[in-house]
């Protein structure tokens, strides 16, 4: 019975690393993913375009005909209410279009690495609406993340110069974006944990497509009116466009395994490798004060990482009817609700 015990107990610490492993590795691709993201959104800022909602939209628009052709084979019913996934859509937008429109008046590098603000606000979020409980070292380790960003706002004060024609003013673009991110990503997690995958993606990608018309159709028509579509600008975009696609597509991978806030923490890579694109393709000089914020955030993700003792409190499932646990989820026929 020792022998079954203990080979049992093995066998599961064996699993519990290649699981992650996985989704360290996974997070890692994805890290490497929204870093592209990033050069090429700067890129097509580079070339003169200021159209953030409709760089967007394309993505949308490829998420809603793949993964909404899948749906539709399927014949399948919405399992949760549509005005939740418009809500989702909508605070999704809203977030690309901040740190996309950020571009125009800060670096990539400060883009990237303010990004992590995203952190900060999935901690609260999912500490308030998913029950999630943080024990103080990794709030610890978090506040270290967000003490290493301090140091890019310093930077970009003049101490070392951040690049970009009005970066303070970017830099709180990017804050107010990540705020919607983190709404994003939260919700993105309660649904993939509770629904399917490719309904959420699927409905991210319809109801993103509306508001992102809607909204371009205000705000940039003049814009893509007085565009001159060259090959360089169409390669740029659609470079953007297959990025996010592959971003998306992965992203609910990760919050499914590891949960809003550590999703975020694996992000944390993409500054590393936003610096290299910065140094390889924009061949420009990086500020010290950089790799000092680097290495604190970096610091506070080992903190966090390492102190990570299961103290998040799991998601009860929709479909089992868990009122057992802590938090339930209502559903009166109209959409899913969290009950404390």
């Amino acid at each position: 019975m020792n022998w079954y015990g203990n080979n049992s107990c093995r066998w599961w610490k064996s699993h519990a690393t290649l699981k992650i492993l996985y989704l360290l590795l996974l997070g890692q691709v994805v890290s490497f993913i929204l870093a592209v993201c990033s050069l090429t959104s700067s890129l097509v800022v580079d070339l003169g375009i200021d159209a953030p909602i409709t760089q967007s939209s394309f993505n949308y628009f490829a998420l809603a005909l793949v993964f909404g052709s899948i749906l539709l084979y399927r014949r399948q019913k919405l399992r949760v209410s549509w005005y939740w996934y418009l809500l989702l859509g909508f605070v999704d937008v809203q977030g690309n279009y901040l740190v996309n429109r950020a571009y125009q008046y800060t670096s990539i590098t400060s883009v990237t690495l303010l990004d992590c603000w995203t952190i900060v606000w999935a901690i609260v979020l999912t500490w308030f609406f998913l029950g999630t409980r943080y024990s103080i070292w990794q709030l610890f380790g978090a506040a270290l993340c967000v003490l290493g960003l301090g140091l890019v706002l310093l930077s970009d004060a003049g101490v070392g110069g951040g690049g970009g024609s009005r970066p303070l003013l970017g830099d709180l673009l990017v804050i107010a974006g990540t705020i919607f991110f983190a709404l994003s990503n939260v919700g993105e997690e309660f649904f993939v944990k509770n629904k399917d995958r490719v309904e959420v993606v699927a409905m991210l990608g319809i109801f993103g497509l509306l508001v992102s018309v809607v909204q371009l159709s205000v705000l940039e028509l003049k814009t893509l009116k007085s565009i001159n579509w060259t090959a360089d600008i169409i390669l740029a975009i659609a470079g953007y466009t297959l990025s996010m696609f592959m971003f998306y597509t992965l992203t609910p991978f990760v919050l499914k395994l590891g949960g809003a806030t550590m999703f975020n923490l694996s992000m944390l890579t993409s500054d590393m490798w936003a610096v290299v694109f910065r140094i390889c393709f924009y061949h420009q000089e990086v500020d010290w004060l950089y790799f000092l914020s680097l290495a604190v955030v970096t610091v506070g993700l080992i903190i966090y990482s390492t102190t990570d003792k299961e103290s998040s409190a799991p998601i009860p499932a929709l479909e089992e009817g868990n009122s057992n646990g802590e938090y339930q989820v209502l559903n009166d026929g109209n959409g899913p609700f969290v009950s404390l």
